[in-house]
């Protein structure tokens, strides 16, 4: 059993860390495409919706994407005035806890409002509202799935992480 758990945490955490590096290679295209989108425009008047939308594509896909990879390596914001002083094992349980009660039921629920609002947009082929658009808003629209997943099994491998804890070493 215990076994199985922690190549279900190690599995879960390697899928989520090569997400999250991976996608974290969009910021310097966003940084780059950024430059290219003022250089044309002002150096040489010229204007491209779909270039600028890429941008909003790329940093959407890397903060869905990689909110997971963050949520692994704890580098989210947090206010910890009470978790910083527990035990490691009131931690852990502060984490199943939180866990199980607001971040799986948070992360199953806009998944499930969520689902109809991405299925219409793909039933639709959705696009830009702008002229010379990217015509692909559907598949910015499904990260919102993309984030909802990739929370849940960060979700499951942080419980579990913190079971394993609790049974005396960490996964």
């Amino acid at each position: 059993m215990r076994k199985g758990l922690e190549q279900l945490v190690n599995g879960i955490d390697r899928f989520n860390g090569w997400v999250g590096e991976t996608v974290s290679w969009l910021n310097l295209f966003m940084v780059l495409i950024t430059f290219t989108i003022v250089l044309l425009r002002y150096g040489f008047q010229l204007n491209w919706i779909w270039l600028q939308e890429s941008v909003t594509y790329m940093h959407a896909l890397v903060f869905m994407a990689g909110a997971a990879y963050t949520f692994r390596d704890e580098a989210h914001v947090r206010v910890d005035i009470f978790y910083r002083r527990f035990s490691e094992r009131g931690r852990a349980l502060v984490n199943i806890i939180g866990g199980l009660f607001l971040l799986l039921p948070m992360v199953i629920f806009l998944a499930w409002v969520s689902f109809d609002y991405v299925m219409m947009s793909w039933s639709l082929f959705e696009g830009s509202r702008e002229a010379g658009g990217l015509p692909f808003l559907y598949v910015m629209k499904s990260y919102i799935l993309i984030l909802a997943g990739m929370l849940f099994l960060q979700g499951i491998a942080s419980i579990g992480r913190s079971i394993l804890s609790l049974r005396g070493g960490a996964a």
